[in-house]
Protein backbone atom coordinates (compact mmCIF):
# COMPACT_ATOMS: atom_id res chain seq x y z
CA UNK A 1 0.00 0.00 0.00
CA UNK A 2 1.20 3.29 -0.98
CA UNK A 3 1.94 6.04 2.06
CA UNK A 4 0.03 8.89 -0.19
CA UNK A 5 -3.17 6.33 0.47
CA UNK A 6 -2.29 5.51 4.09
CA UNK A 7 -1.99 9.52 4.60
CA UNK A 8 -4.93 10.15 3.10
CA UNK A 9 -6.86 7.80 4.90
CA UNK A 10 -5.59 9.10 8.12
CA UNK A 11 -6.08 12.66 7.65
CA UNK A 12 -10.03 11.78 6.82
CA UNK A 13 -10.07 10.46 10.52
CA UNK A 14 -8.06 13.61 11.76
CA UNK A 15 -10.65 15.74 9.44
CA UNK A 16 -13.58 13.76 10.98
CA UNK A 17 -12.21 14.23 14.71
CA UNK A 18 -11.53 17.76 13.69
CA UNK A 19 -15.18 19.01 13.02
CA UNK A 20 -16.53 17.14 15.86
CA UNK A 21 -14.27 19.30 18.36
CA UNK A 22 -15.39 22.22 16.51
CA UNK A 23 -19.00 21.31 17.18
CA UNK A 24 -17.98 20.44 20.80
CA UNK A 25 -16.34 24.13 21.24
CA UNK A 26 -19.48 25.93 19.53
CA UNK A 27 -22.33 23.73 21.52
CA UNK A 28 -20.74 22.97 24.97
CA UNK A 29 -19.30 25.19 27.81
CA UNK A 30 -15.90 23.52 27.60
CA UNK A 31 -14.48 25.91 25.08
CA UNK A 32 -10.67 25.77 26.62
CA UNK A 33 -10.96 22.02 26.34
CA UNK A 34 -12.33 21.95 22.58
CA UNK A 35 -10.13 24.56 22.03
CA UNK A 36 -6.89 22.68 23.08
CA UNK A 37 -8.27 19.84 21.25
CA UNK A 38 -8.42 21.81 18.19
CA UNK A 39 -4.73 23.03 18.76
CA UNK A 40 -3.12 19.86 19.29
CA UNK A 41 -4.81 17.76 16.60
CA UNK A 42 -4.66 20.80 13.99
CA UNK A 43 -0.63 20.29 14.37
CA UNK A 44 -0.56 16.40 14.53
CA UNK A 45 -2.43 16.73 11.30
CA UNK A 46 0.75 18.78 10.54
CA UNK A 47 3.35 16.31 12.06
CA UNK A 48 1.34 13.57 9.99
CA UNK A 49 1.87 15.28 6.90
CA UNK A 50 5.80 15.94 7.54
CA UNK A 51 5.95 12.30 8.28
CA UNK A 52 4.21 11.08 5.20
CA UNK A 53 6.40 13.31 3.25
CA UNK A 54 9.32 12.31 4.62
CA UNK A 55 8.74 8.74 4.96
CA UNK A 56 7.82 9.41 0.67
CA UNK A 57 11.31 11.15 0.70
CA UNK A 58 12.80 8.06 2.66
CA UNK A 59 11.58 5.49 0.04
CA UNK A 60 12.85 6.99 -2.76
CA UNK A 61 16.14 7.49 -1.32
CA UNK A 62 16.69 3.77 -0.13
CA UNK A 63 15.07 2.57 -3.61
CA UNK A 64 17.84 5.36 -5.27
CA UNK A 65 20.79 4.08 -2.74
CA UNK A 66 21.40 7.31 -1.99
CA UNK A 67 22.07 8.23 1.68
CA UNK A 68 19.17 8.64 4.11
CA UNK A 69 18.42 11.66 6.23
CA UNK A 70 16.30 11.36 9.10
CA UNK A 71 12.38 10.89 9.55
CA UNK A 72 12.17 15.00 10.62
CA UNK A 73 11.79 14.03 14.83
CA UNK A 74 13.33 17.54 15.49
CA UNK A 75 10.84 19.21 13.17
CA UNK A 76 7.74 17.35 15.23
CA UNK A 77 8.92 17.71 18.18
CA UNK A 78 9.40 21.87 17.83
CA UNK A 79 5.62 21.41 16.95
CA UNK A 80 5.14 20.09 20.25
CA UNK A 81 6.82 23.13 22.14
CA UNK A 82 4.77 25.27 20.08
CA UNK A 83 1.62 23.47 21.23
CA UNK A 84 2.79 24.17 25.16
CA UNK A 85 3.93 27.30 24.53
CA UNK A 86 0.73 28.65 23.03
CA UNK A 87 -1.35 26.98 25.63
CA UNK A 88 0.64 28.24 28.35
CA UNK A 89 0.45 31.33 26.66
CA UNK A 90 -3.23 31.18 26.75
CA UNK A 91 -4.40 29.24 29.79
CA UNK A 92 -7.82 30.64 29.79
CA UNK A 93 -8.41 29.96 26.35
CA UNK A 94 -6.29 26.56 25.54
CA UNK A 95 -6.69 23.72 28.37
CA UNK A 96 -2.69 22.26 28.38
CA UNK A 97 -4.04 19.00 28.96
CA UNK A 98 -6.29 18.43 26.02
CA UNK A 99 -4.12 20.07 23.44
CA UNK A 100 -1.51 17.69 24.11
CA UNK A 101 -3.51 14.95 23.77
CA UNK A 102 -4.93 16.55 20.42
CA UNK A 103 -1.15 16.54 19.66
CA UNK A 104 -1.14 12.70 19.75
CA UNK A 105 -4.21 12.25 17.75
CA UNK A 106 -2.28 11.63 14.74
CA UNK A 107 -0.44 8.35 16.53
CA UNK A 108 -3.89 6.93 17.56
CA UNK A 109 -5.09 7.33 14.43
CA UNK A 110 -2.17 5.64 12.84
CA UNK A 111 -2.46 2.63 15.43
CA UNK A 112 -6.52 2.00 14.68
CA UNK A 113 -5.89 2.45 11.29
CA UNK A 114 -3.57 -0.36 11.44
CA UNK A 115 -5.81 -2.59 13.48
CA UNK A 116 -8.55 -1.84 11.64
CA UNK A 117 -6.45 -2.16 7.99
CA UNK A 118 -5.33 -5.82 9.28
CA UNK A 119 -8.52 -7.56 10.64
CA UNK A 120 -10.29 -5.92 7.25
CA UNK A 121 -7.81 -7.88 5.03
CA UNK A 122 -7.84 -11.07 7.60
CA UNK A 123 -11.64 -11.07 6.35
Amino acid sequence: MEIKDLYQRQRKYIFTLLSIYVLGYGFTSYQSVFAGLILGTSLSLFNLWLLARKMERFGDSVVEGKKVRSLGTMSRLATGALVVIIALEYPDRVNLISAILGLMTSYLVIMIDFFLHSFHLRR
